[in-house]
């Protein structure tokens, strides 16, 4: 019995593990249009969230209904075999959902849990059936069969709802979308002052309605009558609160002169918070409570290994439980980084103006932009000319974005958007709630969020392949949830069903290496991320470029030359492994300089005056040598990694010897080059040259020999191929270097004079 003690105390453990790792990655959804038009400050935003949260919490009844019987039948399982299906289900959900915020893709936490519980299902019903399991259905004895435990047609609503959740949440914000910016246009403040409170009234309706609907359906107050009463009398509720919402409003705007969008937005935070940590969040806790009452009929049977049929009752939460779980996610919602990771691609994703874009772009994207261009340039030439240019003036942005330049940290959108994501999301989750849809509120909240972006132009012509890349990214995410969590669900059940409390403690620890491990990578990730904004932050004069040329050029340099000697002698050596790494570095070093180039029209737009125009056009130059010294580099690592890595023949002797001697000069070269930096003039410049001279003798001596041992048919094709590009990606990194050190002493005859 202590063994269970111990499983009941892990699954209690993993449900505040995943309580943390839900709310990092659903508080996007409801945070999303709030910090975006940056309606209120962060700290009022969180605020209100967080009431959201503890409201939904504590209103919930805290118990998931599939966690214990909708995916499966838990009396045909007896409780050793339930506890390891908990147990499989909440490792895979921890991990899954902690690799997904690591790298900042927004998937549904719900889908998560049921394709899990799925998994760890199926996995175990597999285990009974090998041992040639009875059952009894409807009073009849049989022999078992997989499809007797488990209830397909719940995994099959879910993967509807996924597409339901997509198809429905695009096409109902592009409308909305659309009707709203041709009704308010981006001049906001001419037009809020006529259909502000109307509309403010509408959309705060919707989500009064939603909040009855969705917010409060699995409260502990709410009974079936009551729910029925609430369906029964939508009309006159939706027009009650329209009056009411309307007429407040309008009050406000007069007397206190408040924005209705504002209003909008923070209702809608609220009720999107109170919603996801009522209905999707706290039902994390479900599945460690389910495996609790389990333990609790066991305990009260003397240890017997009974069938679980007790799950199917109807089971209340004690709502210290459910208090605890509302803290955990508020304290999570504070305090997570890994949280405004995944908030940040969805930011990123919908905001207005263009910029560095996180996703690259897809053959896929790429036709699906041209597609829409040239159907825009269909309709255009068709629809009358005059109703076009009358359209066009509503989505005219001029305005907005040269009011926006005036602001050191401007909204990534504006409060109209924000409030038609609040309201669509809230009119379809309510929707599909009444009629017992399986919508999925992560991803309508998301759809819902990227089709309003694209109605508003956020996706222009510079940004539309790479935001269409990334959103079809993170839906197929959502699929490879599912599938992963029921592929890891259903091993992890498996592997515990033969090794028990060996297994558990083996997963536990590999679950503390994971956890580890992820947060070592997302730690990197955004010191990396920090690094690049505040080197852009830093660009404030001609002078602190000029020190950021330095120390670029300082840390390039060095990078290439330990690539550069370190290669060559993994070369010699035959090190496979070491080479990999190598190569890795240097692919790491391409992607970094890259990132600094593609951040130049940032670095240009931030620096505040104009003596810095001749600045920048060293500094351009300088980061252009930079990356084309590295871009030397890789070509030179990924041919010999290549040669080793297909085991061709080794280098000779001469080689070896006339590449060291190289590896000596190129490093005595570089080291000359680091120390004339700081205060560099043309004697010391000459005295590069000479040095490059030299090496560039060595060089092509090195390529005379090589061109002997060609014609004496000493060498073979890939040996001589291979030295060859050594050499020639020697000189290139040499001359590179050589003019990058040419332009970074005009730049400091530039600022001296």
């Amino acid at each position: 019995m202590s063994i269970y003690v111990l499983f009941i105390a892990v699954l209690f453990l993993l449900a505040i593990s995943d309580l943390m790792v839900g709310v990092a990655n659903d508080a996007i959804n409801f945070l999303n249009s709030a910090i975006g038009s940056k309606v209120a400050k962060r700290r009022v935003i969180m605020i209100i969230a967080s009431l959201g949260i503890l409201a939904g919490a504590l209103l919930s009844n805290g118990m998931m209904e599939v966690a214990r019987k909708g995916l499966f039948h838990p009396q045909y399982f007896l409780f050793t075999e339930v506890i390891i299906i908990f147990l499989a289900v909440m490792f895979t959900d921890v991990l899954l959902l902690d690799f997904f915020n690591t790298f900042g893709l927004p998937t549904s936490t719900t889908v998560s849990l049921v394709f899990g519980l799925l998994g760890a299902a199926v996995g175990m019903a597999l285990f009974k059936v090998g041992d040639g399991a009875t059952i009894v259905i409807d009073g009849v004895e049989k022999i078992a069969e997989i499809g007797d435990f488990i209830n397909s047609s719940k995994a099959l609503a879910i993967i509807s709802g996924i597409l339901l959740s997509v198809a429905f949440s695009f096409v109902f914000g592009v409308v909305i979308q659309w009707i709203s910016r041709l009704l308010f246009s981006f001049n906001t403040e001419k037009t809020i002052k006529y259909y502000g409170s109307l509309w403010g009234g509408l959309a705060i309706s919707a989500i009064t309605y939603f909040i009855l609907i969705k917010g409060l359906k699995d409260a502990s107050f709410m009974t079936d009558e009551n729910y029925q009463v609430i369906q029964k009398n939508t009309i006159a509720i939706i027009i009650g609160s329209f009056v009411l919402w309307t007429v407040l409003l309008q009050v406000f705007s007069w007397i206190f002169k408040v924005n209705p969008l504002k209003i909008v937005v923070l209702a809608g935070t609220f009720a999107l918070a109170m919603a996801f940590a009522g209905n999707d969040l706290v039902n994390f806790i479900g599945v460690p409570l389910a495996g609790f009452e389990a333990y609790k009929t066991y305990v009260a049977n003397h240890g017997s290994d009974l069938l679980m049929g007790n799950l199917l009752a109807e089971i209340k939460t004690p709502m210290y439980f459910l208090f605890g779980a509302g803290v955990i996610m508020v304290l999570t919602l504070w305090f997570s980084k890994k949280a405004q990771t995944v908030a940040d691609t969805e930011l990123k994703l919908s905001r207005q103006d263009e910029g560095s874009e996180r996703f690259g772009s897809s053959a896929f994207s790429r036709y699906l932009v041209r597609r829409v261009v040239n159907t825009s340039t269909f309709f255009s030439n068709v629809i009358p000319a005059s109703i076009v240019e009358k359209i066009s003036s509503r989505f005219d942005r001029t305005e907005l974005e040269n009011s926006l330049k005036k602001e050191s940290d401007p909204p990534m959108f504006d409060l109209v958007r924000a409030a038609v994501n609040m309201m669509v999301a809230s009119i379809l989750i309510a929707i599909g709630t009444s009629f017992k849809l399986p919508l999925s509120t992560t991803y309508v909240t998301f759809v819902v969020a990227m089709s309003t972006s694209l109605v508003d132009g956020a996706w222009g012509r510079d940004s539309a392949v790479y935001r269409i890349t990334g959103v079809f990214t993170v839906i197929g995410g959502w699929f490879v949830t599912g599938l992963a969590a029921f592929t890891v669900a259903f091993l992890l059940s498996t592997f515990l069903g033969y090794t028990n409390a060996i297994g558990v403690i083996i997963l536990a620890g590999l679950a503390v290496f994971a956890f580890y491990r992820t947060h070592l990578t997302h730690k990197k990730r955004e010191s990396e991320k920090n690094e690049s904004e505040k080197e852009v932050e830093d660009l404030i004069s001609a002078e602190t470029m000029f020190e950021k040329c330095n120390n670029g050029i300082v840390k390039t340099l060095n990078e290439v030359n330990s690539l550069y000697s370190n290669t060559i002698q993994l070369l010699l050596k035959e090190d496979h492994k070491g080479l990999r790494k190598q190569l890795q570095r240097s692919i790491d070093l391409e992607k970094k300089l890259d990132k600094k180039r593609s951040n130049t029209y940032q670095t240009i737009s931030a620096l505040p005056s104009p003596d810095t125009v001749e600045a920048t056009h060293y500094y351009i130059l300088v980061l252009d040598y930079m990356k084309e010294i590295a871009h030397c580099i890789s070509f030179l690592i990924d041919p010999v990694y290549k040669h080793v890595d297909n085991n061709h023949k080794p280098l000779t002797d001469i080689q070896a010897k006339e590449l060291n001697g190289l590896v000596a000069e190129v490093d005595k070269y570089i080291n000359l080059v680091i120390r004339t930096l700081d205060n560099n003039n043309n004697e010391q410049l000459e005295e590069i040259y000479k040095e490059q001279s030299v090496i560039i003798e060595l060089n092509k001596e090195a390529r005379k020999n090589l061109i002997k041992s060609i014609k004496k048919n000493e060498i073979g094709t890939k040996n001589s191929m291979l030295v060859m590009t050594i050499l020639g990606e020697t000189r290139n990194i040499l001359i590179y270097t050589s003019n990058m050190m040419k332009i970074q002493n005009d730049f400091t005859q530039s600022l001296k004079s």
